[in-house]
């Protein structure tokens, strides 16, 4: 049968077709997530740290000939039995990829719907107040005794009339109605014009203190250009009238079930000051980072889990397994932590000591999901392939280092092919402590990535 000239062979198009198909398929598969595989152990970091990165794949080596030479037509079969196996792995990797990316998304989709479901009004816009300096910051259970010698060691670069040169704004949030819902920030920065626009770190507190209490931090990392952000959480520093107000909404939201006080509702601020980083002139979007300490690192995974505007995470002696926690039976050093709200959770539910199931029904009353769906097995690796360290103490009671083992190996999965950008640190002999070493490694860990 005769074509008319410029008319494409059905053959030549039926290839054209396929192999436009594949090239997409290989497209998509370096776009969307890594695939999963088993962390390895590297050489222990300074200071004695046992450190767990993602298993980096090797190149596919060569296949010995065995002892003779191939003919012409071996060769071709060979290259041909080749090339379909390298595109038929390719195409399942790649739909691998796309079923992580869309089980990503869904979590992501299912996390938010937990947040908007306590939400007072959706309709609130987000909108700034001027503050003012907290002259007598006010700290909840017992008061620290002296600086943070952890915090003070951070790395310093050396600016001439620092003081004078360092800006420090402090605003407010407006991120939902009531008065939670009025979320304190203060931000340090160093007065100069280049470059325009800088990386930002957004720091979190422990349980009981409050943004002041970061000020070594926010400083020093202010001094080497960064621009440096600190919130108070829900309950906690301006958001708190007196001695008991943490502990109080924890209760509350016990008894009354309108209110996730304990990670999930500071989630939703972060969520609201990413918003507002990404708008500021000076920011730039694409370099925000994120860490905290405790309740803070909980708050810092979190965030990074739900929001990828934050682009570089560290958190600090916060990530833990709950479910492995309750499975174990080591559950108590983190219930201690917060025991009241268990205590009466215990009276209510007639039970003579806190055990196992009081600790399922609160975790599922106050923050839904935390020791299932959103727990840190599903919701670390999810992370990936942004830059993830997770810092820890070998011997933390309240964030326990078997509890790890599953989020770190599949972690370190999702990073396979970008095993630099993931590393999990447990320093040797250390409880639930941030030590000068964490800090001096998140140091490191921003000034690469961010």
């Amino acid at each position: 049968m005769s074509r008319a000239r410029g008319e494409a062979h059905p053959e030549f198009a039926r290839r054209g077709s396929m192999l436009l198909r594949r090239a997409m398929v290989l497209a998509l598969a370096l776009a969307l997530t890594a695939t999963w595989s088993r962390p390895r152990l590297a050489a222990p970091a300074a200071g004695g740290h046992v450190a767990v990165t993602a298993a980096r794949r090797q190149p596919r080596g060569q296949r010995a000939s065995g002892g003779g030479r191939y003919s012409q037509s071996s060769n071709v079969a060979a290259a041909l039995g080749s090339h379909a196996t390298t595109t038929a792995a390719s195409a399942a990797s790649a739909g691998s990829k796309m079923e992580a990316a869309a089980a990503a998304a869904d979590l992501r989709a299912s996390f938010r719907e937990v947040l908007l479901s306590r939400r007072r009004n959706l309709q609130v816009p987000l909108t700034v107040e001027h503050g003012s300096p907290v002259k007598d910051p006010l700290y909840q259970g017992s008061p620290p005794m002296g600086k943070s010698e952890a915090m003070e060691s951070c790395p310093r670069k050396a600016v001439g009339s620092f003081k004078e040169k360092l800006i420090e704004e402090n605003f407010y949030l407006i991120t939902e109605l009531g008065e939670q819902g009025r979320l304190p920030v203060l931000l340090l920065k160093l007065n100069d014009t280049a470059p325009k626009t800088k990386p930002v770190i957004v720091f979190l507190h422990s349980s009981y203190k409050c943004k002041e209490w970061l000020r070594p931090l926010l400083e020093a990392y202010a001094s080497r250009g960064y621009i440096s952000v600190a919130i108070d959480s829900r309950y906690h520093g301006e958001r708190a009238s007196n001695n008991t107000t943490y502990i109080d909404a924890l209760k509350s939201a016990w008894r009354n079930g309108d209110t996730m006080p304990f990670i999930f509702d500071t989630v939703w601020d972060l969520i609201k000051l990413g918003d507002h980083l990404s708008e500021r002139e000076d920011v730039n979007p694409c370099r925000i980072g994120i860490t905290g300490e405790s309740l803070g690192g909980m708050h810092a995974w979190f965030a990074a889990f739900v929001d990828t505007r934050y682009s570089v995470v560290v958190p600090i002696i916060g990530v833990q397994g709950f479910r492995w926690a309750i499975d174990n039976n080591k559950w108590q050093a983190r219930v201690d932590s917060i025991k009241p709200l268990f205590e009466e959770a215990r009276i209510d539910l007639g039970k003579c000591e806190i055990d196992k199931e009081v600790v399922e029904k609160v975790w599922d009353k106050i923050a839904p999901g935390l020791d299932s769906q959103f727990d840190a097995p599903f919701s670390v690796p999810i992370i990936a392939p942004r830059p993830l360290l997770l810092l820890n103490g070998a011997e933390d009671p309240r964030c326990p280092v078997p509890g790890l083992q599953e989020p770190v190996s599949r972690a370190a999965k999702a990073y396979e092919d970008v095993a630099d950008k993931f590393m999990f640190i447990a320093e040797p002999g250390i409880g639930h402590q941030m030590t000068a070493n964490m800090v001096k490694e998140a140091s490191d860990w921003f000034d690469r990535f961010l």
